[in-house]
């Protein structure tokens, strides 16, 4: 591959922006950074830019709703995949974690089956995708019959990352069982009978639930999976998590659970919409609140590939971070948070994944992209 060098531009490192400098790519790879010599031929000018590494987002469960706009609308998989594909590189997301939830009792989407079914969608798109396309697989912990159906995925590859979730009412996302009633009625159109049958039946699995995590946690760790766990709401919850293994810790409620997580040695996830919008929608730990507090990891765009990007810059006008202080929450953090090791930072050796930045007015736009060194986009 001829080499591409990247000039006039303010490139932004691990710990330091560089103002006015050139970035070497060859072969998909970083090759030099401020070489002595350019070769002006073959440059491509990003004079105003600001370069930054490939976003990395863990946790976005967009791609469902490509697949089901309405419930009980599907479209066909590989035209959904394909869509949510480019809104990611539209976006300056070169890695992205597809969440795909494994909840039985859930129709559309979320049954088991589709779910398995998008997975393997994700794969099969994948040799014609502009961005690195991976599978978050969500498990309902609560649901004997998910099991089989994500330890086959792990076994087979197509599961990049896990996550447990317990959303048994009376704790977590659902601090009570109203809560949890209106969700199935709004999102799903349950009857009243319908809802009660569920509940039960949550209710009822929840005593096994701990056993038929830890044989899940167990098995994606044996195929080198890094596993998250989900809505975390108490210290004694982080504890549970850390004994398991578990090493990453989404979207902490509250601030003294954040300070466990961390304190464990997790690192935590944040939800990019929760910045933008100024709080969460669940009544949950403000995002910019973590970030101050000093116990916010990564972000991720959590349903809203669009927001990763507006949240670095307004956390960089909210909270004084610096680029790469605020870069490194949506680039190097995730890709060590999800054992990657080949990408998250703008270093020599590194891959390739890059994305030119402008501001127009307070919003950051995402000009060009490039994955492994391949242009990807390109909009000036």
């Amino acid at each position: 591959m001829t080499k591409q060098y990247l000039t006039n531009t303010r490139i932004v490192l691990h710990d330091q922006v560089l103002e006015d400098g050139t970035l070497v790519v060859e072969n998909g790879v970083i090759a030099d950074i401020c070489p002595e010599t350019c070769n002006d031929s073959g440059a491509i000018d990003l004079r105003g830019m600001t370069l930054m590494p490939g976003m990395i987002d863990l946790h976005c469960d967009a791609l469902e709703k490509e697949v089901e706009p309405r419930p009980n609308v599907h479209f066909p998989l590989d035209f959904a995949c394909a869509q949510a594909d480019k809104r990611n590189a539209a976006a300056g997301i070169t890695t992205v974690f597809h969440a795909l939830s494994f909840a039985h009792e859930e129709l559309g989407v979320r049954n088991n089956d589709m779910a398995a079914a998008v997975a393997r969608a994700v794969h099969a798109w994948q040799p014609h995708a502009l961005v690195d396309n991976r599978v978050h697989c969500r498990y309902e912990i609560t649901d004997p019959h998910g099991m089989p159906v994500l330890t086959e995925l792990l076994t087979e590859g197509s599961a990049h990352l896990l996550s447990v979730m317990d959303h048994t009412p009376g704790q977590g996302q659902f601090k009570d069982i109203e809560a949890y009633r209106n969700y199935l009625k709004r999102t799903y159109r349950k009857s009243e009978q319908e809802v009660d049958d569920i509940l039960d039946r949550k209710l009822g699995a929840a005593t096994e639930a701990m056993q038929r995590m830890q044989t899940l946690v167990r098995h994606a760790q044996q195929h080198g999976v890094s596993v998250a766990s989900h809505d975390d709401d108490s210290a004694e919850r982080v504890q549970a998590m850390d004994e398991l293994g578990i090493r990453i810790s989404e979207f902490p409620i509250n601030l003294e659970t954040a300070q466990a997580a961390r304190a464990k040695g997790m690192a935590t996830i944040f939800g990019a919409p929760n910045v933008v919008r100024g709080g969460s929608q669940s009544g949950s730990m403000r995002a910019v609140d973590a970030v101050r507090e000093g116990v916010a990891d990564c972000l991720c765009a959590d349903y809203a590939p669009a927001t990763l990007i507006a949240a670095l810059y307004r956390l960089m006008d909210d909270t004084g971070l610096s680029q790469a202080e605020a870069t490194r929450l949506v680039t190097a953090n995730p890709a060590r948070a999800a054992g990657l090791h080949d990408r998250g930072e703008i270093r020599v050796g590194l891959r390739a994944d890059l994305l030119a930045v402008s501001r127009r007015g307070n919003l950051p736009h995402v000009e060009q992209v490039w994955v492994a060194g391949r242009p990807t986009l390109r909009l000036h």
